[in-house]
């Protein structure tokens, strides 16, 4: 709101520019005398250094304030890229049960076997995730009391998901003679940079052997003891 003999002219700047109106800018004045500029929509071109310039044949006067644009924060719920699968493992040897999250703002992951919660990473099961949204339940010496229902969940402030898979661990007499050469699988160096990183010797921890891809070949019904 501005005074003066006689009436001022007012008028805007940006970074010392004048505002000219248009559609997304718009400049009023209400019965009680009070000027606005109205920037709608507002965008990042419209941050800056705003003068305000009151003006009569007596003198000029001004102010000036700075208005920051901050972007927009993108929401997009949590989606399974790839989910768990179902996997079996002969006992002793070490098991991954993996799966990829994307979401916008990153989310927070949940373990869980059955209805037991898994909140921290010990020496033998170990709870990861890297940049690519690649989350990984690592354990090193599976054991029978390993086999059951996992879910993995997922939740940002846009939503929450999960999947769950079943671990079967197979004793060592389960596990019949190879009689065909074991497909070897290797992990891919960049989805496992980042559990190298921490110090884990993953192709060490994922030998061609210790593979359980052989044991969906086996004629016959294996059946878990949890079953």
């Amino acid at each position: 709101k501005v005074s003066g003999l006689p009436t001022p002219d007012l008028s805007w700047q940006l970074n010392g520019r004048p505002i000219r109106p248009d559609s997304a800018h718009k400049m009023l004045v209400r019965e009680n005398g009070v000027h606005s500029l109205i920037i709608e929509p507002v965008t990042a071109r419209d941050a800056g250094i705003y003068t305000c310039v009151a003006s009569n044949r007596a003198g000029e006067n001004t102010f000036s304030l700075e208005l920051t644009v901050a972007a927009k924060e993108v929401h997009k719920a949590p989606v399974f890229i790839e989910k768990l699968q179902n996997t079996g493992v002969t006992e002793g040897f070490p098991v991954r049960l993996e799966c990829r999250i994307s979401g916008e703002p990153s989310p927070q992951i949940f373990w869980k076997k059955e209805n037991e919660s898994i909140t921290h990473s010990t020496d033998r099961v170990s709870i990861h995730q890297d940049n690519y949204g690649y989350i990984c339940l690592l354990i090193q010496g599976a054991t029978k009391e390993d086999a059951g229902w996992y879910t993995v969940s997922a939740k940002n402030e846009a939503g929450i998901v999960s999947c769950t898979a079943r671990l079967d661990v197979y004793t060592q007499w389960q596990q019949q003679p190879q009689t065909t050469k074991p497909k070897k699988v290797r992990p891919s160096t960049s989805r496992y940079a980042a559990l190298c990183d921490q110090g884990l010797d993953i192709k060490a921890a994922f030998q061609p052997e210790a593979n359980p891809v052989h044991l969906t070949m086996q004629s016959g019904l294996v059946e878990s003891d949890d079953l």
